[in-house]
């Protein structure tokens, strides 16, 4: 769990940025986003391919722009 504690003379806007970039380092919203809704296994096996795939045209394409 995140959290900071404010330190001497520090403002509330500035212990809110880091508790906000401690947050994202974390990837918590991200964690509480993938369990706010349930997906079918074979919804999931769907995304999962989705995924592979878009990793391998990204792949391919970078490979393709270093030969040129």
């Amino acid at each position: 769990m995140a959290f900071v504690q404010l330190d001497e003379g520090e403002n509330l806007e500035a212990a809110l940025r880091r508790f906000k970039r401690k947050v994202q380092q974390e990837a918590i919203i991200k964690e509480i986003k993938k369990h706010s809704v349930y997906f079918k296994p074979g919804e999931k096996r769907r995304m999962k391919e989705a995924q592979a795939r878009k990793r391998m045209r990204r792949r391919i394409k970078r490979e393709r722009d270093i030969e040129y």
